[in-house]
């Protein structure tokens, strides 16, 4: 149990240089002051640094890729293998949905967002049909874990017992909530965001085991045998879940990770491509690529380094039980972040003014070993809404779903 006393937290923010989170203490109501108190208990200081985020990279290398063709040629194999493991309950899905829709004008979470012209079609719909799609198959659900943030948790729920979720089962929904991370100007000291409360944001997609773990979902995932998750980001409306394909050749691989790749547009999109670092699985991200790795060519021809990840990852669960308390690095992001002023006034700032620290699912993955990098076809399964007009947006994803069928 945290010790939530003053006395507690004056000790911890001593230890950590944060005394002047308690400046307004004297001022706050009560029920204000046991925020306050209960959030430095919660908050892990630690993180809060302001040095080089990213060690050296180790030595990169092409990973091999199980692409399209054979795929194709083994479909009937790997569809079998994976639909017995979601039938024998072994599989779980777990939705990344702690972001809101600021990019889209929109102040709700963004799975909320309508992206229908003649009618209402929200991105959770899109991925609760998605779902559903494969468990109509194989006859019965699949538990779905939704990590939801401070933010947006309980619009999320909110909205999802509203609809019905769009007629899945109920009792196979399970909310979580992303854990936060302070944020600090450039100096290391961390930011207030009211007079009663720390400025936070959620703490990286590699921070989502450790939120499963502390909200309890792993007794789920333990009760229900369930030796697989299945990790997808919420803005991409054509992301197949639970994918038996896909689960079925990471299973015959013998690997304890799976990645869903597409075949990069052009050498220099703006994505993260798998890789080998070190001879284990790892991520290189676009403005890491040299020009001697956008041209460099695997043992067919091919170019080397040229399927960029979809965030879609199957995961082993032993192995996540393994490496559960490994320490991932903490990558710094500059960022602009609403705060009070030395004079205790709200500012919302107009430029970078800060940092936010953040662990990411790609650390996760190097940990691992053996990685099944599974390669699907852009047009049917990336369809992804970052902004609202342009590449990657409302309209982009729009017209593939069109493409696929869907009624908009």
């Amino acid at each position: 149990m945290l010790d939530h006393s003053y006395e507690s937290a004056l000790k911890k923010l001593e230890a950590f240089s944060q005394t002047h989170l308690l400046k307004y203490y004297g001022e706050l109501a009560p029920a204000e002051r046991e925020v306050l108190l209960k959030q430095i208990a919660e908050t892990d200081f630690s993180v809060v640094h302001t040095g080089k985020t990213d060690a050296e990279r180790g030595i990169i290398s092409p990973i091999p890729v199980t692409e399209l063709d054979e795929i194709a040629s083994r479909r009937g194999e790997f569809f079998s293998a994976g639909m017995d493991e979601i039938r024998a309950g072994r599989v779980g899905a777990v939705l990344l949905a702690g972001g809101m829709g600021t990019r889209l004008g929109s102040d709700a979470p963004k799975g909320v967002y309508n992206i229908g012209i003649t009618k209402e079609l929200y991105i959770f719909e899109c991925l609760f049909n998605n779902l559903m799609d494969i468990t109509r198959q194989a006859g019965g659900s699949v538990h779905l874990f939704i990590m939801t943030s401070d933010k947006n948790h309980e619009a999320t729920v909110g909205f999802l017992k509203e609809k019905a979720f769009f007629g899945y089962d109920e009792s196979y929904v399970h909310f979580f909530m992303q854990e936060m991370a302070p944020a600090s100007d450039y100096t290391g000291k961390v930011y207030l965001e009211e007079k009663w409360k720390i400025s936070t944001s959620p703490n990286g997609n590699g921070g989502w085991y450790s939120s499963m773990a502390k909200w309890g979902m792993l007794d789920i995932v333990k009760e229900s045998g369930i030796e697989w998750l299945n990790v997808f980001a919420v803005d991409n409306v054509l992301q197949r879940i639970a994918d038996p394909v896909f689960i079925g050749a990471t299973k015959i691989a013998g690997c304890s990770v799976g990645s869903k790749v597409i075949k990069k547009a052009e050498p220099n999109e703006r994505v993260g491509v798998m890789c080998l670092e070190d001879g284990r699985p790892s991520i290189v991200e676009y403005y890491e690529l040299t020009d001697e790795m956008r041209s460099a060519v695997n043992e067919d021809g091919k170019p080397a380094y040229n399927f960029g990840v979809i965030l879609n990852y199957l995961f082993r669960v032993g192995e996540l039980n393994e490496i559960m308390n490994a320490k991932l690095p903490m990558h710094i992001v500059e960022k602009k972040i609403p705060c009070l002023d030395e004079n205790g006034e709200k500012v919302e700032p107009e430029a970078p003014n800060g940092y936010k620290f953040e662990t990411l699912i790609l650390d996760m993955i190097h940990l691992l070993n053996g990685c099944m990098v599974f390669e699907v076809l852009r047009e049917k399964e990336f369809a992804p809404i970052k902004n609202k007009t342009g590449v990657d947006s409302v309209e982009s994803a729009r017209e593939l779903l069109k493409k696929n069928g869907v009624e908009l």
